[in-house]
């Protein structure tokens, strides 16, 4: 009868051993670096304010070797002199000096009676030619700068038009050049809405272990990890439930267009009642039910151009 006891108090320590991974990131997607980024999936997540410095991802159905390679580098070519450049000018140039030679030859050659005439001839027409390059010389170096001042009013249209908009994205905004190299798609007010509402609705899904609530926020691979841990869950017969999610601060990490898709990745600081109990009796397992808890947390966002964002990706911080 003495060895019950022990018995009992050696299963109740390995049950906590078990259980203790699940509870200590109960959370949807907590304690795990898994999906896809596109070609940026091993790429060093860009920090931010909110995550400084994001896990890598470690767990994903996107191989190294289906990354896109990067083009290799243009080999510098030799850059054509002025005259090869401007074959009008070479002609221009070629005709006046074979002209003026063809004066001092027929004007009595270099020692004939003509020769000062011709002489001072070619020197004529050669100082013309020199006016007529230094006028075209002035004048496409005019017409470059203009060009180029035109080039950086565009761009600096282009970035003016798609500022980040919300309020807590602010951050990413004061990022300055590096804030503009970041979003290239042109994020909205709206997006980031959408994905301050698909965090609640994610979670909300997870608490309910609604699948196919999951269906319409996830990407099939993120959807086969989620059933994964929700399946562990029930075969361990506990509930994560997070109810109360409230979106605390965030910031963009980067936005990009990837081939056919569109990516977005950005970093959350929310909080929530978070707790875990009894599938069968209820009984409290992890956590307070009146107690809120924090997490921060990079999630990476993918659409077709126009469609419905889906979340594709987390990483711890």
């Amino acid at each position: 009868m003495s060895s019950k006891p022990t018995l009992w108090f050696g299963l109740f320590v390995a049950a906590l051993i078990v259980l203790a991974p699940a509870l200590a990131d109960a959370r949807a997607g907590g304690g795990t670096s898994a999906g896809s980024r596109g070609t940026r999936t091993y790429s060093a997540t860009p920090s931010t304010p909110t995550a400084p410095q994001a896990r890598p991802v470690e767990r994903s159905m996107t191989q190294p070797q289906q990354q896109t390679a990067r083009p290799a580098a243009p080999v510098p070519q030799a850059q054509p002199s002025f005259f090869g450049a401007h074959p009008f000018i070479s002609g221009l140039m070629g005709g006046l000096i074979g002209a003026g030679i063809g004066g001092l030859l027929f004007g009595h050659g270099f020692f004939g009676p003509g020769f000062g005439f011709g002489f001072a001839s070619l020197l004529g027409l050669l100082l013309q030619v020199a006016i007529v390059v230094l006028l075209v010389r002035l004048a496409i170096g005019f017409f470059r700068a203009r060009a180029g001042d035109s080039s950086t009013f565009a761009y600096a249209t282009a970035d003016d038009r798609h500022p980040p908009q919300s309020a807590m994205y602010e951050s990413a905004g004061q990022a300055g050049a590096r804030g503009a190299v970041r979003d290239e798609i042109g994020l909205t007010t709206s997006d980031y809405g959408e994905f301050e509402r698909l965090l609640v609705a994610i979670q909300k899904a997870w608490s309910e272990g609604d699948l196919a609530g999951f269906r319409r926020y996830l990407t099939p691979e993120m959807l086969s990890y989620f059933s994964e841990k929700l399946s562990a869950n029930a075969s361990s017969g506990i509930e994560n439930r997070v109810e109360d999610v409230q979106f605390e601060a965030g910031d963009l990490a980067e936005a990009w267009n990837d081939g056919d898709l569109q990516y977005a990745t950005v970093a959350m600081r929310w909080s929530a009642r978070d707790y875990t109990v009894r599938t069968d009796t209820g009984v409290l397992v992890e956590g307070r039910t009146g107690d809120r808890t924090e997490a921060t947390e990079v999630w990476t966002f993918v659409r077709a151009p126009g469609g419905r964002w889906l979340l594709s990706a987390i990483q711890q911080v």
